[in-house]
């Protein structure tokens, strides 16, 4: 790999630490130089500007998220197909969290990367409406056609909630852990409790306690104590 790559390379990652640890708005060009040992004008010899990095970054997450959703030749079927979406779908939330956490202003910023955001979700709309069909297919649900759009909204309206959800409800100071953002999929998944079928028994109860979080050592007391208030147990 050539040094300008790495370099390249280098800053995204730096800005993707920084992005998500203070939020995106709260982080300059030059804090992301200072941070990745490098003079603001070698920054801005790679990015012109910090809107092409959040491209970049937006960029990588959207593969990431691509690949979680798309049926691969070695993808299982039934109920583990559901489990390792959703996982991969968390953990790219997770790994992009300052996304969802300020989505509103970054499209606002940028026009274009919010044309480019409204066709990925409408892309990953899909995606999730063929993964309940898949279910049903398999004996799994039980729904019509707008039942399963209309749950596919649900649980992406959740999943890409969840993050700003967690930063203004909790008590400050926030801190986010991947067990309390893997308790977003915990709750988009109880929308499906409803059409579940009893064959095999327990299924989307078993799937559901994948998702629900680790032991509150994990995380803040305060945090793990707060989504218990704040979350109703189905």
């Amino acid at each position: 790999m050539k040094a300008s790559s790495k370099t390249r390379e280098h800053i995204a990652k730096v800005s993707l630490a920084l992005f998500n640890e203070q939020g995106e708005r709260n982080v300059s060009t030059n804090h992301i130089a200072a941070a990745a040992g490098i003079s603001p004008g070698n920054l801005y010899y790679h990015f012109a500007n910090k809107h092409q990095v959040v491209a970049v970054l937006f960029a990588d997450y959207k593969a990431q998220m691509n690949s979680a959703l798309q049926v691969h030749a070695d993808t299982p079927s039934g109920a583990e197909r559901l489990r390792l979406c959703v996982g991969k779908v968390i953990a790219a939330i997770w790994a992009y969290r300052f996304i969802y956490r300020d989505l509103e202003q970054l499209v606002q910023a940028d026009p274009e990367l919010g044309a480019e955001h409204r066709v990925f979700s409408i892309s990953c709309l899909r995606e999730g409406r063929q993964l309940l069909e898949h279910l049903c297919r398999c004996g799994l649900l039980s729904m019509t056609p707008l039942e399963q759009q209309t749950v596919a909204i649900n649980a992406w309206l959740i999943l890409t909630s969840w993050v700003r959800y967690l930063y203004t409800t909790l008590p400050a100071p926030v801190v986010i852990s991947p067990a309390a953002v893997q308790r977003g999929a915990w709750q988009a998944l109880s929308l499906l409790q409803h059409y579940a079928l009893p064959c095999p028994p327990g299924w989307i109860s078993e799937l559901m306690a994948a998702f629900k979080g680790a032991a509150p050592d994990d995380k803040p007391l305060h945090t793990h104590v707060a989504l218990e208030e704040l979350q109703s147990q189905p």
